[in-house]
């Protein structure tokens, strides 16, 4: 039977100008939905589990269509909660050679942002789960979203569900009264499976120092939260804004493991290619052996820069295809 996976996070509008042309130049916007736990959700559908997302939209036409692109792209909607009227979203315009990418949010007072926990039944969306999945962007947009984050992990934990958290966060995010400091690591005590960065453990949860790799760092913050079983990072390094280099980094409380760097040499979209990585690793944990799911992580995000769009909706053979060193891009027939 098909492992499940449940999400929960805001998903947003994504206007970006057509091709790679900047703000000023754009006359009309293209429009797909995103947001990073969705995506997360929709890989994995993609990948051949079953996935819900848990989210809500505004009470109108355009929650409507943001519910109708979450179940084209094969994700359960059963328990998206509507009301108030505003959708949050961003405007992206795309890099390209030596010109970096530019985001603007627009998501303060957004139908998300007002989320309560007592909206959300977490023993009912969670009964007939496997995993469960957060981002350090939920709960930096509001308490609401912080407080409905941490029940549902904490019902991940009572009924014996994994939880991962892709924590990484900024801190200017951060504007209704509280830090990152204060509410990461509530949230992290409970979570079993950590992706984050070096100085994201340092920032986060005041831990080490400048000179410790990201092996000392992990083995500190799982040492400080017992119940967190795996820390893992994926390192980028950017030769220009359409030539990257990645490789996934793991501890597990035993052993460190790192994947080969692979090259990606002409991106297409660098959106969302965590974010395809997380749902890789998720896969990849629940089939397979650390080493093999770290491998299929990193493979999984690097196949995202080719695919347009904030969603990797790329499958398991292709997946598959490159692990076995398939990278010609021979049509296949």
């Amino acid at each position: 039977m098909a492992k499940k996976v449940i999400t929960f996070g805001e998903v947003m509008m994504r206007l970006s100008p057509p091709g790679y042309e900047k703000f000023s130049q754009a006359s009309s916007f293209e429009l797909v939905y995103g947001g990073g736990e969705a995506n997360v959700a929709i890989s994995c559908a993609y990948l051949g589990m079953k996935a819900a997302h848990v989210t809500r939209f505004p009470d109108n036409a355009l929650g409507k269509a943001a519910t109708q692109f979450l179940r084209k792209h094969w994700l359960s909607t059963e328990h998206i909660i509507y009301g108030d009227n505003m959708m949050g979203k961003y405007f992206l315009e795309k890099g390209a050679v030596h010109r970096s990418s530019e985001v603007i949010y627009e998501r303060e007072g957004s139908s998300f942002s007002l989320i309560k926990p007592s909206m959300v039944d977490w023993k009912d969306v969670l009964k007939d789960a496997d995993w469960f999945h957060w981002t350090g962007i939920t709960p930096a947009i509001s308490q609401g979203a912080a407080s409905c984050c941490l029940d549902a992990i904490k019902t991940a934990n009572e009924l014996g569900i994994t939880v991962s958290g892709d924590i990484n966060s900024r801190s200017n995010m951060w504007k209704y009264g509280k830090t990152m400091q204060e509410i990461i690591p509530d949230l992290v005590q409970n979570t079993n499976v950590v992706i984050t960065s070096s100085r994201g453990i340092r920032e986060m949860f005041n831990l080490g120092n400048s000179d410790d790799k990201f092996q000392d760092l992990a083995k500190q913050l799982i040492n400080v939260y017992p119940k967190v079983k795996k820390v893992i990072k994926k390192t980028r390094r950017i030769m220009s804004a359409s030539h990257h280099q990645i490789q996934g980094k793991l501890w597990n409380g035993q052993k460190y493991i790192k994947t080969d760097m692979l090259n990606i040499t002409h991106i297409i979209d660098r959106v969302g290619t965590g974010d395809a990585f997380a749902a890789g690793l998720i896969y990849g944990l629940l089939h397979y052996d650390d080493e093999q799911a770290l491998d299929f992580a990193s493979a999984a995000c690097a196949l995202k820069h080719t695919v347009p769009g904030d969603v990797n909706i790329v499958s398991l053979e292709n997946v598959r295809s490159l692990l076995e060193g398939n990278t010609s891009g021979a049509i296949k027939r």
